[in-house]
């Protein structure tokens, strides 16, 4: 039997929020197959949204792959703080460390930035941007998100952006109708999958805070589970599509996240020399040894 250090960790919480849950797996220079990382993340279905696998490189501090209960992840934000937080948190020497290159398997190199002293919080270097062609009308986006008539803000761009995940951003007309739609999980998998869309992110202007920029909410069906609390990779989606309809100038902003079922989350977000960083706190909820 082989035994790993192993944390589950809520990431962007704030104040009483309960952030995104992650399993964090520490399997130093062990190999783990990726059926066995794939069973391993299925087990923890309904408990965590992801299981990221921290193990050592040849390149950088680390190496982490991510998946969720149904397939690996390109690149999970969420769960990407959860692991760098507390990795670095609990380490003196990574501790004094400004910035820590990291490897990840699908989306190559990335930089985190250690704010832990000065902000509680890390910050993650995103994957460059790439934006497609949106597939399907406004209509089609409404109905399928279950959307009231005129909901979608219609002077607002669609855009599908991959900031880590193609993530399709919805803008929405009032904050009232953006957190309180819930789409049907199957049907908005089926849409999903369809359309070469991994997360849908819709938003609004609209915020509960006035310490908030923008509200918004994830649906990610494609990976198991209807909503994701909170998101790194959509967020960070989201950042390239506020500079690209020069809707923000690139300063330090929080994103507050979540249904009208929870506390709304936090997602900080900034741009340094021309990238998109995301940031936030985790709050470590389970420590101990994960056997196999």
């Amino acid at each position: 039997m082989k035994s790993y250090k192993y944390i589950k960790s809520n990431a962007f919480t704030v104040g009483h929020s309960e952030g995104n849950p992650a399993a964090c797996i520490f399997v130093g220079g062990e190999y783990i197959s990726d059926a066995e990382m794939q069973r391993i993340a299925s087990e923890h279905r309904g408990f965590v949204m992801e299981t990221v696998f921290c193990a050592h490189s040849s390149k950088a501090e680390c190496t982490l792959s991510s998946y969720s209960s149904e397939c690996e992840v390109d690149f999970c934000g969420h769960g990407t703080i959860a692991t760098m937080y507390g990795y670095v948190n609990d380490n003196p020497q990574l501790r004094s460390r400004k910035v820590i290159d990291v490897e990840t398997r699908r989306k190559g190199m990335i930089k985190v930035y250690n704010e832990i002293d000065a902000e509680d919080a890390i910050y993650i270097e995103a994957p460059k941007a790439v934006e497609y062609n949106v597939r399907p009308t406004v209509d089609e986006i409404e109905h399928i998100l279950s959307l009231p008539n005129g909901a979608i803000d219609r002077n607002r761009s669609i855009r599908l952006i991959d900031a880590g995940l193609r993530t399709l951003i919805v803008g929405i007309r009032s904050l009232s109708d953006e957190v309180s739609v819930f789409p049907d999980l199957d049907q908005l998998k089926s849409f999903c999958v369809a359309n070469d869309i991994d997360i849908i992110l819709i938003y609004s202007m609209e915020v509960a805070s006035n310490e908030s920029f923008a509200h918004t909410r994830v649906f990610a069906p494609k990976f198991g589970y209807l909503e994701d609390p909170a998101t790194g990779s959509g967020n960070s989606a989201f950042a390239n599509y506020l500079l690209m309809e020069n809707m923000w100038n690139g300063e330090m902003i929080t994103i507050e996240q979540g249904g009208n079922d929870r506390i709304y989350n936090a997602v900080k977000l900034k741009t340094l020399d021309g990238k998109v960083l995301f940031g936030g706190r985790a709050t470590k909820k389970i420590e101990g040894v994960y056997c196999i």
